[in-house]
């Protein structure tokens, strides 16, 4: 850890606990975070009011050291995707678990990342707006330890960044994104049009092609086999770049791929890349990991395909209270759309703590989810009554983190040990 990133951390532990930071006791107002991290407060009987999001810090860990591992294991470089916790803590465990920098989504992004001391960015975007391009060129003339990288996929993209960089001193490196096919996303989607904008790269003075990449989760009907039929015409797509010569002067040559469902197929055709005229970086971007989920990767995760490379343990629990039993089939909890993450899956009833004592959540299910409130249906089996905690799992990470400014990290007896900032 550099001092700046350091120092920057520090102010995130100096910074005071008040009503921004929902979920956090509220006789905690005025300490600071590093103080109230340090009284070490219970998570159920310390003073938080519900509903409040925890991490594990035990699954935390775990799934931190797992990437790190699976991806030595398999040769690739790591950067995963901040957009999915948008937390510089996070990015800074990520980083002292091997990762090669950080992958960002937008311009404001990669300021939060920057503002933290992060050295290198990999934007995994198409960046046109002027007003970025110029303040990017200045963080990278005035710090020749920050490296980014981010997409192209049009010539007039090329052009725009080129009129926005005429003052730079150093280059932006880009890589060509290949359009993972027909209704996919962004990127170029054809081999003959990927040509065509390196060319356009290659006229410039301000742009610097570095490689080639792509997000083959937009594979429509995405399957292995369809993934590893794109995956293989990126690194085809390398591969004749290279023969051509389009990468000269340069130390490595970026291929980049991967996000939290086909990070296998990304390695085992990564594995393939046949020797260039230079090292490549493989670049793995998966972010979902960090947190994982109890729904949709939990579903798509690549672990589930092969398991004896180890699993991911969903480290989120959104802890609610029941406010409203009309009836023997119903009850509401007071977390909804505000609270907990509904685009991909609704939240799942996992456990009750009632006395101290908790149990598997038996009978109780999320039908629905209004703004400050959750609907369960119940069966006579429940016994849930008014005053208990009901501890929800939630489904895509992406949309958990950013509805909490200030995450308390539990460890598996309650206490609350580290609280993580975002930054959305």
């Amino acid at each position: 850890m550099t001092a700046d990133t350091a120092q920057s951390l520090a102010r995130l532990a100096a910074e005071r606990v008040d009503h921004r930071f929902k979920g956090l006791p509220p006789d905690a107002d005025g300490l600071t975070v590093a103080e109230l991290a340090g009284q070490r407060r219970n998570l159920f009987s310390g003073g938080f009011a519900t509903p409040v999001l925890a991490l594990s810090a035990e699954r935390l860990e775990h799934n931190l050291k797992l990437m790190e591992t699976y991806a030595a294991r398999h040769g690739l470089a790591f950067a995963p995707h901040g957009k999915t916790s948008m937390a510089p803590q996070l990015f800074q465990r990520q980083i002292e678990h091997g990762a090669w920098g950080i992958t960002l989504a937008v311009p404001h992004q990669v300021r939060v990342a920057r503002a933290f001391g992060t050295r290198r960015v990999f934007l995994a975007n198409e960046l046109v707006d002027a007003a970025a391009l110029r303040w990017i060129a200045a963080e990278l003339d005035a710090d020749p330890d920050f490296e980014l990288v981010c997409y192209v996929d049009s010539v007039r993209g090329v052009e725009l960044m080129d009129a926005a960089l005429r003052d730079a001193t150093r280059p932006v490196d880009v890589v060509v994104e290949l359009a993972a096919g027909e209704g996919a996303r962004t990127g170029v989607r054809t081999e003959a049009e990927c040509a065509a904008v390196a060319d356009a790269v290659a006229a410039t003075r301000t742009l610097r092609l570095v490689g080639v990449a792509g997000y083959e989760g937009e594979v429509p009907k995405a399957d292995t086999e369809r993934v590893t039929a794109w995956l293989r015409r990126l690194v085809a797509l390398a591969a004749g770049f290279d023969k051509a010569g389009r990468f000269s002067g340069l130390d490595e040559i970026v291929v980049s791929a991967g996000g939290s469902a086909w990070f296998d197929a990304v390695a085992e055709v990564f594995a393939e890349i046949p020797e260039l005229s230079r090292p490549v970086l493989k670049l793995l971007r998966s972010g979902a990991y960090v947190s994982h989920d109890d729904g949709h990767y939990r579903k798509l995760t690549p672990f589930n395909r092969v398991p004896e490379e180890g699993a991911l343990e969903p480290a989120f629990r959104l802890w609610t209270q029941v406010v409203s039993r009309p009836c023997a089939e119903q009850a509401f909890v007071n977390a909804g759309k505000r609270d907990a993450a509904y685009d991909l899956d609704l939240p799942f009833a996992q456990v009750i703590r009632r006395d101290g004592a908790e149990r598997p959540a038996t009978g109780v299910r999320v039908t629905a989810l209004s703004d400050q409130h959750a609907w369960l249906a119940t069966t006579p089996e429940a016994d849930l009554e008014v005053g208990d905690w009901v501890g929800l799992g939630l489904s895509h990470p992406c949309t958990s983190f950013d509805k909490w400014q200030l995450i308390p990290v539990a460890e598996a007896d309650g206490t609350v040990v580290d609280y993580v900032r975002t930054f959305f």
